[in-house]
């Protein structure tokens, strides 16, 4: 039991808590995996960086820059620009990770959107949550990737798909149990209206880290 009374939470009740979510990871690895195709990526490449990076923003805006004919340190470093959000995220976990240090590396691979938020529900991280949620999506995406990118040219432009809003939804269904309470209101109205500010200014992938930083300051007491 946890200090609140409830059950301890096991890998498999990370798993349960993201299949709502399955829908997600599935669209989005496929439209990833049509668009690495347009993007002049081979299929093993798109499966590879999928399977190693497993950062969908990211792995987008890469896709994305290459498409439009941008070089490789213009598509990386726009994927570096978006991952730096879970510099925040990570620090936010960190205590929840057990063992060695090489353990530790590798479980925090994990971390993604979905899974950091399912995992912090309850008002603290739970390293259970974390991990089998993170297991699932990462399968779901590796195997979508592959799927998208082999029957790519079937599926037509991934433009033509409209996944747009669905990322929106996403990621506000993540963030609405966190809404609860003034400072974490406070601390998401101050992120939109950063990245709102920063949109028509700044090259993609700065507004989101300018506003993962402001909120990432609320860690301090």
């Amino acid at each position: 039991m946890t200090s609140d009374g409830r059950p301890t939470p096991r890998v498999r009740d990370g798993v349960r808590a993201a299949l709502p979510l399955v829908l997600g990871p599935l669209l989005f690895g496929l439209t990833f995996g049509v668009l690495a195709e347009t993007a002049g990526m081979s299929a093993v490449a798109a499966i590879v960086m999928s399977a190693t990076t497993f950062a969908g923003s990211a792995q987008f805006a890469a896709a994305s820059v290459l498409e439009d004919g941008g070089t490789v340190l213009a598509a990386v470093t726009s994927a570096v620009l978006l991952n730096v959000r879970y510099i925040g995220q990570s620090i936010a976990a960190a205590s929840i990770f057990p063992g060695s240090r090489p353990r530790r590396l590798i479980e925090s691979q994990l971390i993604v959107d979905e899974s950091w938020a399912l995992s912090g529900r309850s008002g603290r991280f739970e390293w259970p949550i974390l991990v089998g949620a993170g297991l699932l999506l990462y399968v779901l995406w590796v195997t979508s990737t592959a799927i998208g990118s082999v029957v790519g040219s079937v599926l037509g432009d991934p433009n033509d798909l409209g996944l747009d809003a669905a990322f929106a939804a996403l990621f506000l269904a993540l963030a609405w149990p966190y809404l609860r309470e003034r400072k974490p209101v406070a601390a998401a109205l101050v992120g939109v209206a950063i990245t709102l500010l920063l949109i028509p200014l700044a090259p993609a992938g700065v507004p989101l880290v300018a506003a993962s930083a402001a909120c990432l300051l609320g860690l301090r007491r």
